[in-house]
This record gives C-alpha cells, structure tokens and sequence, in this order.
C-alpha cells in the first residue's frame, strides 16, 4: 500500500497533523483501536492556554518554566504559549463547545498555574469535546483514509530515511510506504500496573522508533498523577486535578489533612510533589489509599462542573457529593520520548513525530497541568505542516495500490519457540508489577538495578517479531521499560518527576538532558547535554 503521508495515531496530536497533512496529498491515520480510543478521550480537566483577562502568554510561559524544574527548552515553550491560542480559536471555529460564564469562556485553576487558565468543555470531559471536532474535521477531507484495528510492526527504514512502516491487521502483515511518517501515538502508561491511560498506551510508538534508531531523550521522566479512583473492581480511574484547583483537600486514612506539611502550596503544589507526600502518607498510616474531600463543597455545583467523575464514581457506590474519595497515585504521563525539534523532525529524515511519543522538551522534568493537550494542538500542526514539505516520494505503486505483503518473518524464531511456552499476560502482568515496585514514583540505585536485572532476562523478547497485537505490545512494553530503566539509572540526583532517595539532590548535571540510541550492533548508548542555564 503506498500514500502520500502516514499517521500512526489518532489523538488530539495525531489528527490535528492528518488535517494539515490532508491537503497536500494522501493521508493513511493508521491506528491500532478504534479512532476514539486514545488518552485524548480521557483527558478531563482541561486544555492550558493564557486566554482569559487576568493572564498573559509571558505568565503562562513562566509558569510552564517553572513547573519544568530547570530542563524545559525555553524556545519550545514559548511556542507551546504563543501559537496555542490561535490553535484554540481554530478548534473553536470548528465547532469546539467549550465552557462559558455568560458571554465570556470560563476557566477553572490547577497546581502550579499563578492564574485561572484552565479551558474545560462540559465540565470535565474536554479531551473527549476536542476529539470529536477533530474527527469531524478529520471526515471533512476525502483525501484521508482511517485503518482501525491496524497494528504498526516496525519502520521501514531504507538508506537512512523513512519510508514508512510494516503494520499487521486481521492476522496479516503488509507495508504502507509513504514520502513521509508522524508517529502520535501516545504515551507508555501501561508499563506500570497502576495508571490513568488507557489499555492502548503501550509505548508502541516510542519502542518502535528506538529499533529505528531514532534518538530518545528524558526518558526517566514519567509523571504520576496523585489522584486515581482506589476502589474494589475499579478501574485506576482519574481524578482531576481541576477538582483540588476547586478547593478538594487531600486527607490522610485518619481524615487529617496533610499537604501543608509537604507543601507551601498545599493540594496545588506540583504533581510530583503531592505523589510523593500521599506515597509517604500511606506509609505513615500503614494504609493502601488517602482520601480526596469536596464535601464541604455545594452539591449542585460539583455535579455540574464534574458530571462525568460524579458518574462515575456512583457506578462504585462513591457519591463524591457526601463521601471521601479513596485515591492513590497512579502513573499518567509520559514526558521523555523521540526526541524531536521544533517542527517535529527527528534524526531519522521522513520521522516526525509529535505529541506524547514525543519530546520537544517543552514539559523539561515535569507537566505544568493541563499543557499536553495544548502541545498536541500546538505541535501536532508543526509535525504536519513540516511533513506535508517533505520531499522524498514513496517508492513503489500508485496511490490505490492495494496492500502488499510485508517481507518479514513472525513468530518462528528458535527464541520465540522457547518463550512461547510462556503466557504472555504473565509476562505483561509481572512486568507492569515490576516497574511500579522498582520504577515508580520513590527510586533508588538498589530497585532501579534489580528492574535492569529481571528486564535482562526477558530481553530476548525484545528481538522478536510477533503476529499479534497482544505480542507486539508486550515487546514494545518490554523496549520502554528498558529505556525508563536505563535513563533513571544514568540520573544520580533527584530532578521534577524523577525522584531518587539515594540522591534526594538536584545533583550537579542537574541540567543535562540524557539521550539514548540504539546503535548497529543493537546494543544502547546513552548521552547527555547540560542544557543552557537560564538567566533570571
């Protein structure tokens, strides 16, 4: 199968680079699920963006470097706040139904904004509103083409370029070549057993751009959010962090509050911080969970400005109107990835990527709440308008060519065979229990070493090719935790989202980005570049 341009995607980042691909030639948004399904769907509290009266870009840019604990590149933040109103009229234009007070856009605070900048659309399911403008944006354009249920092998690299990738779909493997490739596929969430992302976001894109040769970077950055639904049978469901810019108070299992023992900022201290003060409360209790309260909060009011977490928590016999939350941290975003620049180009001509999977370096060491929608809208456009200038042509047929069979051998290896009598979601299961034990939210050399130790001996799985989704999956899962693992062992010092005890410091290369590639003999080499020290 040949087109113009491949998305391998279909989040907020993904779809907005089909639409500005979509004019310049054919366009194929490969993605593994149904189109809806991605962490998009599930983003609720909001979209950042210096929109309202009482703020400025330059505010939200200091706000962004601030959150970023001395790695954010200064020149991709500002991006991020300069061009992100005008991608959010864009939306707006195109049917985006976001809240209002009156006349007038209506915004709600999160931790570690100065201002009321949050944008929501139906109280607390914006992601879910800006997915569905875009789909419909999306449909609008006959020269895109969706493949669902589609499952992206690898690259195909050919002379050092891009020309597209291997995908599996119904049981068969074929090649989609194209002049030029976005890789949007999200975050890595599932490598840890507890988290907030969806089923889908298994690090396939990042996994598979690193066995690429593409150039990792921050990989050691992975945010946990600190409210996720801890009940019996529940799904580790999110619990905004709009809810405590709302005035919810975080208590321990004794119903004490805490925060102002952690934090000047109390409940709006940064994410890492608030993580790390409910892990050392649950130690201190000896319990599994602390409590989010909005009790002393008027009924009406919750219900309407979260229906759909009051939903859902009613479904768990949790009225959030009357009862406290059990809530405990879970892993939510994924800050390092394929490294790219400003236009999300990465070392691989023909590669772009944006989004989660990738890292401008516009988060640095930690999310400012709320700005991952935005770099979707905001470097989604950028990976698209540089891909749609992209001049190498795809190689082979014509645009309706029909789907050629890959050249690759699947699941017969000799190693495959000896794993083989194993049961994959035991691997998956042990694997995800691995890294929320050993990589998780409180590091040190001794876990990060016995996660490098048990990740040596799946290794194997790592090089093989599988025929099914459920294997891909594990091996991409098995490659990012590698580089997780890999990244956080390089960090000796205690930066944003990457805390160690053995190094509670910042650490004097505190400021070094850590790269990682893969070189011809398969084997990693990792790298650092101390980044430019800003001058206040």
């Amino acid at each position: 199968m040949i087109t113009d341009f491949l998305v391998i995607g279909s989040g907020v980042a993904g779809l907005r680079a089909a639409i500005e691909l979509a004019p310049h030639g054919n366009v194929i948004v490969a993605t593994k699920d149904i189109p809806t399904e991605s962490s998009t769907e599930y983003a609720q509290g909001g979209v950042a963006v210096a929109l309202s009266d009482e703020d400025e870009v330059g505010i939200h840019f200091e706000d962004t470097i601030k959150a970023g604990d001395g790695l954010c590149r200064e020149e991709a933040v500002r991006v991020l706040v300069e061009e992100g109103p005008r991608r959010i009229y864009e939306l707006i234009e195109w049917g985006a139904e976001f809240d209002k007070e009156g006349a007038k856009l209506s915004f709600t605070m999160e931790a570690a904004h100065s201002r009321r900048r949050i944008l929501h659309a139906h109280g607390d399911s914006t992601g879910k509103e800006m997915e569905r403008v875009l789909l419909n944006k999306v449909k609008s354009f006959k020269s895109v083409r969706k493949l669902p249920f589609c499952t992206v092998l690898d690259l195909i690299v050919e002379d050092g370029n891009c020309k597209g990738a291997y995908v599996l779909e119904d049981g068969e493997t074929f090649s989609i070549y194209a002049k030029a490739t976005v890789l949007a596929t999200g975050g890595a969430g599932q490598v840890f057993s507890r988290t907030t992302n969806p089923a889908v976001a298994t690090g396939d894109g990042i996994a598979i751009a690193y066995r690429a040769g593409a150039v990792l970077e921050d990989m050691e950055f992975v945010q946990f959010h600190p409210t996720a639904l801890f009940a019996p049978s529940a799904p580790h469901f999110l619990l905004s962090e709009a809810m405590r810019g709302e005035g919810a108070i975080l208590r321990s299992i004794l119903r004490e509050p805490f925060m102002k023992n952690y934090h000047q900022a109390g409940e709006l201290a940064p994410r890492d911080v608030v993580s790390r003060a409910i892990v050392s409360e649950m130690v201190r209790t000896e319990s599994n969970h602390v409590y989010l309260d909005l009790t002393h909060l008027k009924a009406e009011f919750i219900k309407k400005r979260f229906p759909r977490i009051y939903a859902t928590c009613l479904q768990y016999d949790i009225d959030i109107t009357r009862d406290l939350i059990p809530v405990s941290p879970a892993a939510h975003y994924m800050i390092g990835g394929v490294k790219t620049n400003l236009n999300g180009a990465t070392n691989i001509p023909g590669l772009y990527a944006a989004g989660e999977a990738a890292c401008t370096g516009v988060h640095g060491a930690n999310r400012l709440a709320s700005n991952s929608l935005l770099e979707g809208l905001v470097y989604g456009f950028r990976a698209g308008l540089a891909a749609s200038r992209h001049s190498t042509e795809p190689q082979k047929g014509t645009a309706d060519a029909e789907k050629e069979p890959a050249q690759r051998i699947v699941s017969n290896s000799p190693g495959f065979r000896a794993f083989g009598l194993l049961d994959l979601d035991e691997i998956r299961t042990a694997l995800r229990r691995l890294m929320w034990e050993r990589v998780g939210i409180i590091r040190c050399g001794e876990s990060l070493g016995e996660a490098r130790e048990r990740l040596a001996e799946w290794r194997p799985l790592m090089g093989m090719d599988f025929d099914t989704r459920k294997g891909l999956e594990l091996k991409n899962m098995l490659t990012t935790a590698f580089l997780i693992t890999e990244a956080a062992l390089e960090r000796k010092g205690s930066v944003g989202a990457h805390y160690r005890s053995d190094f509670p410091e910042k650490g004097v290369d505190r400021q070094r980005h850590i790269t990682i590639s893969r070189q011809e003999a398969g084997e990693s080499i990792l790298s650092g570049s101390l980044q430019r020290r800003r001058e206040i």
